[in-house]
């Protein structure tokens, strides 16, 4: 039985340039809704179409030198892809910043949380 290898750990790529990423959640909400309609069996019986909205919650490093100015990020592509190769890279495309925040711990290192929206997500 041959082993089945699995996506791990990504590289996350700012309009071309590595970043030093923590985390990486994606989020797709399709804009689908279901249609409520007042029937004898008591569940809706379709659903409608809406639109699609794409979020990313990022946590990247704080470099003593060097940090991109999140807050002004429009239009952005981030790509990810996984480490080493092999595997699909995925890109979001028109990214904007919508919410930055920090956290420091005792323990680790200083970290900044972005909330971005993207318009598009392609695979290459």
């Amino acid at each position: 039985m041959a082993l089945t290898e699995y996506e791990g750990a990504i590289v996350l790529e700012v309009d071309g340039v590595e970043i030093e990423c923590d985390s990486f959640e994606p989020t797709i909400k399709t804009g689908r809704k279901p249609v409520k309609t007042m029937n004898s069996t008591g569940r809706s019986k379709g659903f409608s179409r809406g639109i699609e909205e794409i979020s990313l919650k990022v946590s990247v490093l704080i470099p003593l030198t060097g940090d991109i100015n999140w807050e002004e990020i429009e239009g952005a592509k981030l790509t990810r892809y996984p480490q080493g190769g092999g595997g699909k890279r995925i890109s979001y495309l028109d990214c904007y910043t919508v919410e930055v925040g920090e956290k420091y711990k005792v323990d680790n290192e200083a970290m900044r949380d972005l909330t971005m929206n993207a318009t598009r997500k392609i695979e290459e």
